[in-house]
């Protein structure tokens, strides 16, 4: 778990996510954080679909 979080936040394009509305913004480091793209994806106010490919364009890995 560990693992995959870091792997997660070193992948990331942080400065693309820096640049995002605040409920994707938050939502995105959400997903680092824990992994769960699901509840990343309500908190974003996004389905699962367009969260993904927001989480694709920040470079965020599924790991």
């Amino acid at each position: 778990m560990e693992e995959a979080r870091e792997i997660r936040r070193r992948e990331a394009d942080w400065d693309f996510i820096e640049r995002q509305p605040a409920r994707i913004k938050y939502a995105l480091i959400y997903y680092i954080k824990t992994g769960d793209f699901r509840t990343a994806a309500r908190l974003a106010g996004v389905g699962v679909e367009e969260f993904l490919e927001k989480a694709r364009e920040a470079g965020i890995p599924l790991v």
